[in-house]
C-alpha cells in the first residue's frame, strides 16, 4: 500500500492466492479475525482495497469454484468455513462492499467494477436480504447509468436475480427491477449502440425471464393459482423485449436470450389453449429464428475460423428453439416453412445464396422437428405428408442444385438424403438426383469440401434406395470409373477425391453390384472388373516399393498399397456373410485379392502400414469367406510374427482371437503349432528393458499384457484348453504362472479380471479328479493364494468399478474351486491357508460358510466385505 509504484497485476493476483490459501488453512483454527485484520489495515486506501477485493475473489474460487473437483474432506471443510463466515463476518464484509462502492463509484471505476464482481460472486451463498435491499439495489441501478460500470452492474444484478428464493418474493424482486429499468429507458433496445453492454443486458433479461418461469412452475406445483397467474402475466410482459433481443443482429446478444425463449415455449406447450397474443408470440419467435438462421455476408466457407465455429454453435441453439416451436404448434411451423421455402425457390436464380440456403435448411430441419419413426414422412398424416412431398418435389425439379454456392449445394444433397423415402413415393425423380451427385454439382464439384461430402452422401443415398437402383447400375458404374482410380504418388495427378472419399465410392460400387438383380455370373464379372485394376496396380507398386531407396518415396508407395487393400476391403461391406458372397459368385475374386495382398507381409520396408492394411482385410475375409480363409492364415501369421513390436502383437492378437472363437476345433492344429511362437514373441517384447520413466513404453506393455490374457481367455473359453495342455509340462506351467502374475502382481484391474476368468475356466476344465497330473497341487499352491493376495494389495482399490468386477471374477474362481474339489477345499482353507494369513477363527468360520452358500451372489457380496475389513 505504501509503495510509490503499484505492483504488477500478476503479482497482486499471486499475493491474493497466497492469502486465500492461508485463509483456508488457518481461518477456522488460528486466525478467526482474518477479515477484520485485513480491513483494519486496508481502510479505504485504493491499493489496499484492490488487494482486499482480489483476496475475496481468490477465497470464493477456493470455496465455491464449480470447475474444481474437491475431495469429500475439502468439501466438508469448505462448507464449515462458509457457515462460520455467515455467522461471524459476512454482514461486516457486505458493509465494507457498500462503503467501497459508495466511495469509489465516481472516482475509481476499476475498484468499483472489482467490488461489483465480488458482490456477484458471493451472492450465490450468502443471505440475499443483505444485498437485495433498497440501498444496494438503488446503488446498482444507479451504476446501470454510468457507462464504465454498467456491464459489471448488469452481471451483479444477474447474480442477484439468479439466486434461489421464495417464488412470490422472486417475482416481486424481478418486477420491481424491471419497472425501474424500463422507466430508465433500458427496454428501448434500438436506441442502444454498445453491443458489449447489450450482450450483458440480454443475459440479465434472460435471467429475469427464467426466474419468473421457475416461480410460475413452483406456484403451479404448489397449487397457488392466483400467484401463478400473476407470474404468467409478468412473463408475458417481457416477451416483446425478449423478441427485440432475439432478433438483434449481434448473435451474442441473441444467443444470451435463447434460454428464456426456450422456457417460455415450454410453458405454452403446457397450456391447453393459447390466447391470440400467445399465438402471435409463437409466430414472432418462429420468424425470428428463421431470420437468425441465415448466414451473413462475412461467413468464410473456404476457411472456417473461430467466428464461423461460433455461428455453427449458435445455429444449434436456434435448432433447439425450432424443435420446441414444433412441439407448441407443428401446423404453424410447417405452414411457415412451406411459405418461406416456396417463395424462395420460385425465384432462386435471383435470390441471395444465404436466403436459398436457409430455405432448404428449414426443410431439412423439419425432419427432426416433426419426428416420425423410420423416416416415414410421406405416409400417415395426409396434410403433413403432402406438404413435405410438395416441397421435396419443388427441391428436386426447380434446378436449385445448380446454384453457384457451396452452402446451397451441400444443403441440397443433405436434404435429398435425409428424405430418401420421398423417392420410393416418386421414383421418377431418382435419375435427376443421381446426375446431380455424379456431375459438376457433386462428385466433380470445384470445391473439395463439396466433393468429399457428396461421396459420403452418395453412398448413403444408394444404400437406402438399393431396391430402386437396378435400372441405373451399369450407367453409375461407368460414370464413376475414373473416380475409382488408385492414384500412385509418381504420376503427379491430383485425383478429384481423397482416399477416404474413395472408400465411400468403392463401398457404393460394391453395394450396387451385390444388391442388383443380375445373375451370379454377371455379379462376379462386375466385381472382378472393380477389383482387378486394384490387384494389378498393387503388384506393380509392391515391386516398386521393394526397389525404392528414398524413405519418403517408400512411405508414399506403402500408403498407396494400403489404400488399395482398404478399397478392396470396403467393397466387401456389401456382404453380410459367406452366404451372400457365395450367392454372388464372388468368393474367387476375394481369394485372388488375398493371394495378391499377402506377399506384402514379407516386405521388409514400411512393415507397420502394410501389415495393418492386410490384417484389416483378413478380419473382413474371415467374415465373408469363413473357412476358405484358413489355408492362408499360417503363412500370414508367420510373417506377422517376424520382428514385431508391442503394437504389432497387440493388433495381431485380435485376429487370432477372431479365428479361434469362430472356427474353434477346425483351427486346433494351427493353434497348436503357433501357440508357443506367439507366446515367445509376446514374452520377448514384455521382457525388453525400458527406461524407468518411459510412460509410452509402459503403456504399450500394459496393453500387450491385456491382449495376451485376452488371447488365453479366448482359447480357454472356446473349448480349446487342449491347445495349452499339449504344449509340454514346462510350457504349461510357464503359461499358468504368467496368469497368476497377471492376477496378482500388476495393478491393472482389466487384466486382473481376465486372469481370474481364465483361472476359473481352467479349474472348471481341469480341476476335477481326472484333471492333468499336478493341476490340483497348482490350484492349492498358486490359484487359491492369488484369490487372496490380489485383493489384499494396496493397489487393489475396492472403490473402483473395474476393480470390483475383478473381485467378482475372483469370487467365481473360489466358488469353482469349491465346486470341483468339494470339502477338501474347505478343509484346506480352514485348517491351512487362512490360518497362515493370521485370520481370526470366527472369521474363517464365517468365510467358509459364505463359500458353501448355493447362491454365488451371497459369496460375492461377502468377499467384498471380507477384504474391506482385512485391509489395513
Amino acid at each position: 500500500m505504501l509503495n510509490p509504484q503499484p505492483e504488477k497485476t500478476f503479482i497482486r493476483n499471486k499475493a491474493a492466492q497466497v492469502f486465500a490459501l492461508l485463509f483456508v488453512t488457518e481461518y477456522l483454527t488460528r486466525w478467526p479475525k482474518f477479515f477484520f485484520d485485513i480491513l483494519s489495515v486496508v481502510d479505504l486506501n485504493p491499493r489496499g482495497v484492490d488487494l482486499y477485493l482480489r483476496i475475496l475473489m481468490a477465497i470464493d474460487s477456493e470455496l465455491v469454484d464449480r470447475d474444481v473437483v474437491h475431495t469429500s474432506e475439502e468439501a466438508r471443510r469448505n462448507t464449515l468455513i462458509k457457515d462460520t463466515m455467515r455467522e461471524q463476518c459476512i454482514p461486516n464484509l457486505v458493509e465494507s462492499w457498500y462503503q467501497i462502492l459508495q466511495n469509489y463509484q465516481y472516482t475509481n471505476s476499476e475498484v468499483t467494477c472489482q467490488c461489483l464482481e465480488v458482490v456477484g460472486a458471493y451472492v450465490s451463498w450468502i443471505d440475499l436480504s443483505l444485498i437485495a435491499n433498497d440501498r444496494f439495489i438503488n446503488m446498482l441501478l444507479g451504476h446501470m447509468s454510468i457507462e464504465v460500470l454498467r456491464e459489471e452492474a448488469c452481471d451483479c444484478l444477474f447474480e442477484i436475480v439468479n439466486k434461489g428464493m421464495d417464488p412470490v418474493d422472486k417475482m416481486k424482486l424481478v418486477e420491481s427491477l424491471c419497472q425501474v429499468l424500463q422507466s430508465a429507458g433500458f427496454f428501448s433496445i434500438d436506441q442502444e449502440e454498445d453491443v458489449d453492454f447489450l450482450a450483458r443486458f440480454s443475459k440479465l433479461v434472460n435471467g429475469m425471464g427464467q426466474s419468473l418461469i421457475v416461480s410460475w412452475t413452483k406456484l403451479i406445483k404448489n397449487g397457488d393459482i392466483k400467484n401463478a397467474q400473476e407470474a404468467l402475466q409478468a412473463i408475458e410482459t417481457k416477451v416483446a423485449l425478449m423478441l427485440q433481443l432475439l432478433i438483434h443482429e449481434d448473435d451474442d446478444i441473441s444467443s444470451n436470450i435463447i434460454g428464456f425463449c426456450y422456457d417460455y415455449l415450454h410453458i405454452l406447450k403446457q397450456l391447453t389453449v393459447l390466447s391470440d397474443q400467445q399465438k402471435a408470440n409463437v409466430e414472432a419467435i418462429m420468424l425470428a429464428v428463421m431470420k437468425k438462421l441465415t448466414y451473413d455476408e462475412e461467413y468464410n466457407f473456404e476457411n472456417e475460423g473461430e467466428d464461423e465455429a461460433m455461428f455453427v454453435e449458435y445455429r444449434k441453439q436456434l435448432k433447439l428453439l425450432l424443435d420446441r416451436l414444433a412441439q407448441v404448434s407443428p401446423e404453424l411451423l410447417l405452414a411457415s416453412v412451406r411459405r418461406v421455402f416456396s417463395s424462395t425457390l420460385q425465384n432462386w436464380q435471383t435470390t441471395r445464396f444465404m436466403e436459398v440456403e436457409v430455405a432448404i435448411r428449414l426443410l431439412y430441419m423439419l425432419a427432426e422437428a416433426l419426428p416420425v419413426s423410420h423416416g416415414a414422412h410421406f405416409s400417415g398424416d395426409v396434410s403433413k405428408a403432402s406438404a413435405l412431398q410438395d416441397m421435396m418435389r419443388t427441391l428436386v425439379t426447380s434446378g436449385v442444385s445448380s446454384y453457384q454456392h457451396t452452402s446451397v449445394t451441400l444443403e441440397f444433397f443433405e436434404t435429398v438424403v435425409r428424405y430418401e423415402k420421398f423417392f420410393t413415393v416418386e421414383p421418377q425423380h431418382i435419375p435427376c438426383v443421381l446426375m446431380a451427385f455424379l456431375d459438376h454439382r457433386g462428385l466433380r464439384h470445384s470445391s473439395a469440401k463439396v466433393r468429399s461430402r457428396a461421396a459420403y452422401l452418395f453412398s448413403r443415398f444408394v444404400k437406402s434406395l438399393n431396391k430402386q437402383m437396378n435400372p441405373f447400375i451399369e450407367d453409375i458404374l461407368n460414370r464413376i470409373q475414373d473416380l475409382l482410380e488408385l492414384s500412385p504418388p509418381e504420376n503427379g495427378y491430383q485425383s478429384l477425391l481423397s482416399s477416404d472419399d474413395q472408400l465411400f465410392i468403392y463401398e457404393t460400387a460394391g453395394v450396387l453390384i451385390v444388391n442388383s438383380e443380375y445373375p451370379a455370373e454377371r455379379k462376379q464379372a462386375l466385381m472382378r472388373n472393380l477389383l482387378t485394376p486394384l490387384m494389378e496396380k498393387f503388384k506393380i507398386l509392391l515391386e516398386k516399393l521393394m526397389l525404392a531407396q528414398d524413405e519418403e518415396r517408400q512411405a508414399s508407395l506403402a500408403d498407396c498399397l494400403n489404400h488399395a487393400v482398404g478399397f478392396a476391403s470396403r467393397t466387401s461391406k456389401a456382404f453380410s456373410n459367406k452366404q451372400t458372397v457365395k450367392q454372388c459368385g464372388c468368393s474367387e475374386v476375394y481369394l485372388d485379392c488375398l493371394q495378391t495382398f499377402l506377399p506384402a507381409l514379407s516386405c521388409p520396408l514400411q512393415k507397420d502400414i502394410l501389415r495393418s492394411g492386410v490384417r484389416t482385410f483378413l478380419h473382413r475375409m474371415i467374415i465373408c469367406l469363413e473357412e476358405e480363409v484358413l489355408p492362408f492364415i499360417p503363412s500370414a501369421s508367420e510373417h506377422m510374427l517376424k520382428d514385431c513390436e508391442a503394437k504389432d502383437l497387440q493388433e495381431f492378437i485380435p485376429l487370432i482371437n477372431q479365428i479361434t472363437a469362430k472356427f474353434k476345433i477346425q483351427v486346433s492344429p494351427f493353434l497348436q503349432q503357433m501357440f508357443m511362437p506367439l507366446l515367445h514373441a509376446i514374452f520377448e517384447v514384455l521382457l525388453r528393458p525400458a527406461e524407468e520413466n518411459d510412460q509410452s513404453a509402459a503403456l504399450e506393455k500394459q496393453m500387450l499384457r491385456r491382449s495376451y490374457f485376452a488371447f488365453l481367455q479366448t482359447v480357454t473359453g472356446s473349448g480349446m484348453s487342449e491347445v495349452i495342455a499339449n504344449q509340454g509340462a514346462e510350457n504349461v506351467e510357464r503359461v499358468l504362472v504368467t496368469v497368476i502374475q497377471g492376477a496378482v502382481e500388476y495393478p491393472d484391474p482389466i487384466a486382473q479380471k481376465t486372469c481370474f476368468i481364465i483361472l476359473s475356466k481352467l479349474v472348471e476344465l481341469w480341476g476335477g479328479k481326472d484333471g492333468p497330473v499336478g493341476f490340483a497341487d497348482f490350484v492349492y499352491k498358486h490359484i487359491v493364494p492369488a484369490c487372496f493376495l490380489a485383493p489384499l494389495k494396496q493397489t487393489f482399490d475396492l472403490a473402483d468399478a473395474q476393480t470390483v468386477l475383478a473381485l467378482s471374477e475372483c469370487a467365481v474362481t473360489l466358488k469353482t474351486i469349491h465346486l470341483k474339489r468339494g470339502p477338501e477345499c474347505v478343509q484346506y482353507l480352514q485348517q491351512e491357508y487362512l490360518p497362515s494369513l493370521q485370520v481370526a477363527p470366527e472369521i474363517i468360520q464365517e468365510f467358509c460358510q459364505a463359500l458353501q452358500q448355493p447362491d454365488a451372489k451371497v459369496f460375492k457380496n461377502y468377499l467384498k466385505v471380507f477384504f474391506q475389513r482385512a485391509k489395513p
